[in-house]
């Protein structure tokens, strides 16, 4: 298997046609009791374990495990809780050579992980929680994932706005710890301290987003309470509008779209990229 650095920089330079590039699908993990979608059904290392075989059977290119729920509201765990429920699954899958991500804030937990074998970090907090985050992505060489977070919802933010100023301090933060440029990823932060409206709103400028700082997006959009709130989904029924929102990404440019149902995606990603490629989505067909 590719590492994930491999798997970044094949992505950026294939592109079967201007309008399509298939993105890269991060399998989700949650090792947490408390998880918005999926909370304790992936709890024990065997269910864990299991279920991360799963995603990498039905087309995973990576997973991302996390062990600590960032719903709103969630409880916050110890460094140490974190860690030791990572640990049983991070390793066997790190011994397989699977591309892993470590869903987390913490640089202690982050160290951790990247010494076992992971080859990424994904900080909702954008390298902004924890001081040492940054020198511990950059001592290890690992990608970073830079989410897009707020404490407060607040219904009249300018969001591009937001983003750019929240953006440009996580990138000061990583040139300055030594973290090159295509080591990173951002993410708009679908679902993390915005209204349903600023949430579509984020989706539909992903590719603005991509320009302004010539950097790759991971989209992160699975099940969110937006579905809920717009169609009156619960969390099992939102697939539909999942793979939507996920669609529209990949046209929109994104590189990643972290996801709990990676078959329905990667059936979905190469349908579409055999339709583009033979000229439909272009308009060229006879």
């Amino acid at each position: 298997m590719k590492t994930l650095a491999e798997q970044l920089a094949v992505w950026q330079t294939a592109r079967p046609s201007p309008e399509w590039r298939h993105p890269l699908l991060m399998g989700i993990v949650n090792v947490t009791p408390d998880s918005f979608s999926d909370g304790g059904q992936f709890f024990t290392q065997e269910a864990a374990l299991k279920q991360a075989h799963t995603l990498l059977a039905e087309g995973a290119d990576l997973l991302d495990i996390g062990a600590e729920s960032t719903r709103p509201g969630f409880t916050p765990v110890e460094a140490d809780e974190e860690w030791h429920r990572l640990e049983p699954v991070l390793i066997p899958l790190a011994r397989e050579g699977v591309a892993l991500s470590v869903d987390t804030t913490k640089a202690s937990v982050a160290r951790r992980a990247l010494v076992a074998g992971v080859q990424m970090i994904n900080d909702v907090w954008g390298l902004q929680a924890d001081p040492d985050m940054a020198s511990v992505v950059a001592s290890a060489g690992a990608v970073v994932a830079v989410m897009h977070n707020r404490e407060v919802v607040d219904v009249s933010l300018d969001l591009w706005d937001d983003w750019r100023r929240f953006f440009d301090r996580s990138l000061k933060i990583a040139d300055r710890a030594g973290i090159a440029r295509e080591a990173i990823l951002l993410d708009p932060g679908i679902g993390f301290g915005k209204t349903v409206m600023q949430n579509l709103w984020a989706v539909q400028n992903m590719r603005r987003l991509e320009a302004y700082y010539g950097l790759p997006i991971l989209l992160g959009a699975s099940r969110k309470s937006m579905f809920g709130k717009l169609l009156g989904r619960e969390v099992g029924d939102r697939l539909p509008a999942t793979l939507a929102v996920n669609l529209y990404g990949a046209t929109q440019g994104v590189c990643m779209v972290r996801v709990h149902d990676v078959q329905a995606h990667r059936d979905m990603m190469d349908m579409t990229a055999l339709l583009s490629v033979n000229g439909i989505l272009r308009g060229e067909a006879e």
